[in-house]
Order: structure tokens, then sequence, then C-alpha cells
């Protein structure tokens, strides 16, 4: 598409944050806003569907006021060109919510309307803040719900080289830090305390070291570090969070930096984007920043903004898959499952 103004609203609503977006092109941010629930969901140490479809309704319209009013658009039916929805996958309610909004605006505008794949959402972070990254790269998606290594051949050609068998890495930090009762979400509470710990002080299990699959699996460490906790309190011996956290966090960081080493090694591509929640952990972003040096591997990362859920990242898959010539219609349904490969 060449670069007169084109004008994305995109709304994201997956999980348990509601994002909208107004975006011109695939980089130009005009307004972005975000309702988080963390502090609802927190308590329950975990998102509780019914709670976060409920306060997505509550929240998306004053969200879209405000969005637009920062963006300067006061007449939407002439000045927006698409409208971009995160349709799959995630939770169901949720889904709905954006899903609905999106097609009612776009009945009444009489405007296009994409259904976006979260994950491809998650690639295009990278995008949208790195005007030069082009394919093929590998891209790892690391977050609560996603441990996923994709080999992005082309804008919408991807080929899964390796998920989780089980837990995401990002699920596994929060089960840690509940049981730690460190609170929610745990990614960043135990990035944080792994700062000043000692990574060598407990010995876990780099989970599916010795294989050459790239695939990962984060069952068996969190049972190796129950485990341990468990054993530790039942001998009257103190655990150390800090060295916990850093010991726990060195395996996670093991595990998977050696399986992005195997997916650049197989797939011979030069270049790599980290994505998701768990994109913004300092350790990984540190780890990868060495392997990427040492190999001569191009690392592009998003800012730490743009990790978590957000709807500037649907904005710049919407308009991109758009251009290819992708297109969705009022039938558009959410798909809690849906794969992008």
């Amino acid at each position: 598409m060449s670069h007169k103004k084109f004008i994305t609203l995109a709304i994201e609503s997956s999980c348990d944050d509601t994002a909208i977006a107004v975006m011109d092109g695939e980089y130009n941010v005009l307004s972005a806003a975000l309702s988080s629930q963390i502090d609802s969901h927190s308590k329950y140490g975990g998102v509780v569907p019914e709670l976060a479809s409920r306060m997505h309704q509550e929240a998306i319209m004053p969200l879209l006021k405000d969005v637009l009013a920062k963006a300067n658009i006061t007449d939407p039916k002439n000045e927006i060109n698409l409208i971009a929805v995160t349709s799959g996958p995630g939770l169901m309610g949720s889904l709905l919510v954006g899903v609905m909004t999106a097609k009612a605006l776009a009945q009444g505008w009489e405007i296009p309307l994409i259904g976006v794949n979260h994950l491809e959402g998650h690639i295009f972070a990278n995008v949208a803040a790195n005007k030069d990254l082009t394919p093929p790269f590998v891209s790892m998606v690391v977050s609560g719900g996603h441990t996923e290594i994709i080999h992005v051949r082309g804008f919408g050609d991807y080929e899964l080289l390796g998920s989780t068998r089980d837990d995401a890495a990002g699920e596994a930090y929060d089960k840690i830090a509940k049981i730690l009762g460190l609170g929610y979400p745990g990614g960043p509470i135990i990035d944080k305390l792994a700062k000043t710990g000692n990574p060598d002080a407990y010995p876990l299990p780099v989970p599916l070291s010795n294989t050459d699959l790239v695939e990962f699996s984060f069952s068996g460490l969190k049972t190796a570090a129950v485990t341990l906790l468990q054993k530790a309190e039942r001998n009257g011996i103190s655990i150390y969070p800090e060295d916990f956290c850093a010991s726990f966090q060195k395996a996670v960081i093991a595990s998977l930096t050696g399986k992005v080493q195997l997916a650049l090694k197989n797939t011979g591509v030069k270049k790599l984007t980290l994505s998701g929640g768990v994109a913004a952990n300092s350790g990984l972003r540190s780890a990868l920043g060495e392997l990427s040096a040492k190999r001569g591997i191009e690392l592009f990362l998003p800012p730490v903004s743009m990790c978590t859920d957000n709807a500037v990242m649907i904005a710049a898959a919407g308009y991109n898959a758009y251009g290819r010539g992708a297109i969705s219609d009022l039938s558009l349904s959410p798909n809690p499952s849906w794969e992008i490969w």
C-alpha cells in the first residue's frame, strides 16, 4: 500500500487487557490506550474469565471515546479506513466483547473489518517498532498463554517450529510466584528479585535440554521447583526468595535460549524477534542479546510497553493483512484456539 493516510482502528480484548489504538499505516501511532484488569484478578492469583469479559464490557466504550478524541477523529465514518480486531486465540468471553464491538462499528460506519490472530499481532509488535524488520525471521512468542517459535517466511506465511507440550513459560512464572506468595502476575516480580539473587543457589533442571527437538515443557521444572520448596519446608530450611527466583529464571532462560538457538540453526535464518509478556523479562532480553552478538544474529526487541497485549500490534498486523488482500465480513466469530500456521 502506498502511503497516503490510511487509518486503522484496532481493538484487543483476548484476555484481561482492553486495548484500543488508532494508527496511520504500519508505524505511526496516533493514539493508544489500555485498561488493565490486573488489580481485580490478582486477588484470585490468575485471570477469572467471567470477570474479565464483564470488565471488558464496562471499559471498551469509554476507552474508544478517549482514543478517538486523542487521535482528533471527529468523523470516524469518513476518517477511519479499517477496523482490526483480535478474534483468537484467547478467552471466548473476552474475545466476544472485542469482536462484537468491532462488528457493530464496522456495520454502523460502513468500514472494512478484519479479524487478526493474536499471535500474528505479537509478531507485528516488532514490525511496528522496527521499520527495517523484514522476513524471513524467527519469532519467539513467550507469554502467560504462549511459548512458540515461529518461522516467519513472509508476512502471512508462518511455520510453527516448536511450542510447549504443557505450561507456557509465563504460566510457570505465575505458578511459582503464587507458591512463594509473591503476588500476580509473577513474571515481573520474579525477574526483579532474580537480579539480586544467586542463580546457582538451587539446582533446577533445564527442561528438554538433552533433545534436538524445538519444543518446550515447563511442568517438570515447576514440579522440581515445588518439590524443592516442600522439602526445604519439611526440613525447616529457609529459602531465600532472591536466590530461588534467580535459579528458577536461569532454568527458564536456558530452555528458551537453547531452543531458539536450535531453531536458528535449523532454518539458517539470521534474524530473531522476541515478543509476548515474557519478552519484557530483563534476564531473557540480556541473554538473547549475548546470544545474538556471539552468533552474528540480528535481534529485534519490542519496547517493554509493546510486549504485553496491546492494540498497536493488532493495528499493524491488520493493516498488513489488509494490504495482502485479507478481509473479514460481519459473520466474523471469535476462535479461541485459532492457529496461524
